[in-house]
């Protein structure tokens, strides 16, 4: 799809005005509900859908589907990262009511990040095609690990935090305590970082890690910038609203793995496909509508076995349980 600057500037400051909206609405630290965790969840899905729209009215049908496919993928792949932020959650024992403020700008610091990948993302495809076949074959060994760790059941217990994180905190120090809102405090003369800065940068960072995979994940669906920062973004930040409604439910989607390895599979063989066709080789390339409707069919199935699967584990639980008072 043919975009002007003009539009590119249009659409950072649409998504800017709607952040600066979600943050506005939400700068006061509080619980957040399940209600509403809910309402927003639904007009971040309905902003995107609209926004899918609009690129089949204005735009092509092709560049439609396209964005709804990589919205898609980066929301189901995104679910699966709130596995990891819960454990930062933990880790940094973030208080309840401050998590939501966590979370707002942990992913607004990994969308500027992910905005960078993806420029870089381009420009190599740009130059050089053969890079499909490492973004596939990626790809594909990623799908591959997915199903080996879940068959494998072990699950991470505790969160380690990166290189850059140790080194940030190393050199500005950390405060012993959360000081409400504030991201530095003054000790001894100096400026230090509060815990709650830490965790901003923790999330962030950490899902610069998922989107090594997320990224070369939308680009096999379409090779268009502006699609793969828009699906990213509508994907992103709705995140904070979704940790929310479904945190709680995260542990009951144990087929999630096989589902998202499935689709990660699925969609680096796209790309090699999509390379040998560049490469004058006859060989069939998979469409969007396909992927579109092979995503959304793993991800429907993948649910219903994961729920299925969580009730007879329950009802085996209670009937143990049962057993041993009797």
């Amino acid at each position: 799809m043919d975009v002007s600057m003009t539009l590119w500037v249009l659409t950072i400051l649409g998504l800017g005005a709607l952040i600066a909206a979600d943050f506005f609405i939400g700068r006061k630290p509080h619980d957040v509900s399940v209600k509403e965790a809910g309402v927003w969840t639904v007009v971040w899905i309905v902003l995107a859908a609209l926004f899918g729209i609009g690129l089949l009215v204005f735009g092509t049908s092709q560049a439609s589907g396209e964005f709804f496919a990589g919205f898609i993928t980066e929301k189901s792949l995104s679910v699966d990262n709130l596995f990891v932020f819960i454990l930062i959650m933990a880790k940094f024992s973030v208080p309840s009511h401050l998590q939501q403020r966590v979370l707002l700008f942990g992913v607004l610091i990994a969308l500027v990040l992910r905005a960078v990948f993806i420029a870089a993302g381009a420009a190599v495809i740009a130059n050089f095609s053969w890079v499909f076949y490492i973004f596939g074959a990626f790809l594909i060994y990623t799908a591959w690990k997915l199903i080996q760790e879940a068959r494998s059941g072990d699950e991470e217990e505790e969160f380690e935090e990166n290189r850059l994180l140790k080194s940030v905190e190393k050199k500005f120090g950390v405060a012993d305590r959360y000081h409400g809102t504030k991201l530095f405090v003054a000790k001894n003369g100096k400026k230090i970082m509060t815990p709650l800065m830490v965790v901003m940068l923790a999330i962030g960072t950490t899902d610069v890690l998922f989107a090594m995979d997320s990224i070369p994940a939308i680009f096999g669906l379409t090779q268009d910038p502006y699609i793969v920062f828009t699906a990213n973004a509508f994907a992103l930040m709705g995140l904070r609203q979704l940790y929310f409604l479904i945190g709680g439910l995260l542990k009951k989607l144990v087929h999630l793995s096989y589902g998202l390895s499935v689709i990660l599979g699925f969609i680096g063989v796209k790309l090699v496909l999509h390379a040998l066709h560049e490469n004058g080789v006859n060989v069939p390339e998979i469409s969007i509508p396909v992927s579109l409707g092979v995503i959304c069919g793993v991800l429907v199935i993948t649910t219903i076995t994961s729920l299925v699967a969580a009730r007879k584990q329950t009802a085996d639980q209670d009937r143990h349980k049962d057993s041993i008072g009797a």
